[in-house]
């Protein structure tokens, strides 16, 4: 059994920042693993750890500044990666769920997986899109928001549950080969050993440009730009209360009371 694993690297803004142009100033930021995607790493390793023959392989989509984020996939207990560069990529600039899909398919036909974990979303764009579309592109059935996984192996079949809205819980199951969007909290991801970290270094990271997939330039012409960046404006201000407890319980109490709360 394959599992493919689809993995990006986000950036991580500190509470204060600085805009320069159409990105954040580099100091206030730090490159991590999208918190989605380690959950889907985890659930593929965990699922490798329980039965046998089945490997798992991570792809990316990023120039060479994303390979020590794969490779955390790959300490983390991938087996081997995949990383999807070319100049036209980046010519092309912000991507949209569609191409990177495409992208993702082309690779997918490659490797030829038995199940492909996506995270639900990625903690910058949040379009929450490419998983479903990729599904639709290699012919797999889905299934979204997953947040509990039982795989039955022999009978080919995933048996999750699917976080709805209203706090709703779905029940369904999906045959093999298929795809699954995986959100937060379905498993606590491991953390990567030292020993799994020197072992990463020595994995298979294999490099891929369009034309290895198939692709041309003209496959990955995202019809997204990005014309601005800016922090929005808050809506409301904070009234922050100083005081004992005595004092600040009245003074919450009057303000309750102002605004009608609990007439």
């Amino acid at each position: 059994m394959k599992i493919l694993v689809t993995v990006k690297q986000v950036a991580v803004v500190e509470d204060e920042f600085e805009i320069d142009g159409l990105s954040i100033d580099d100091r206030y930021v730090t490159d991590d693993l999208n918190e989605w995607d380690d959950y889907a790493v985890e659930a593929a390793v965990q699922i490798r750890e329980a039965g046998e023959d089945v490997e798992v392989v991570a792809v990316t989509i990023g120039d060479a500044d994303t390979e020590d984020t794969i490779r955390q996939a790959l300490a983390k207990g991938a087996d081997r990666a995949i990383r999807v560069w070319d100049d036209a990529l980046a010519e092309a600039g912000l991507l949209d769920p569609e191409t990177k899909a495409r992208l993702l398919a082309a690779v997918a036909e490659e490797e030829d997986p038995d199940l492909v974990l996506t995270g639900v979303q990625s903690a910058d764009d949040g379009f929450g899109a490419t998983g479903v579309t990729l599904a639709e592109k290699i012919g797999f059935e889905w299934a979204a928001v997953v947040n509990a996984l039982d795989l039955d192996r022999k009978a080919g079949v995933a048996h999750v549950h699917r976080e709805l809205e209203g706090g709703v819980d779905e029940l369904t199951d999906v045959s093999l080969p298929a795809v699954l969007t995986i959100q937060t909290g379905i498993n606590e991801p491991r953390y990567a050993s030292l020993r799994g970290i020197r072992q990463a270094q020595s994995k298979e990271l294999a490099e891929y440009g369009l034309s290895d997939l198939g692709l041309s330039a003209a496959d990955v012409e995202s019809p997204l730009e990005q014309t601005a960046l800016y922090e929005p404006e808050s809506e409301s201000d904070a009234t922050v209360f100083e005081g004992s407890a005595e004092e600040t319980a009245a003074e919450l109490a009057g303000v309750l009371r102002e605004r009608g709360v609990g007439q």
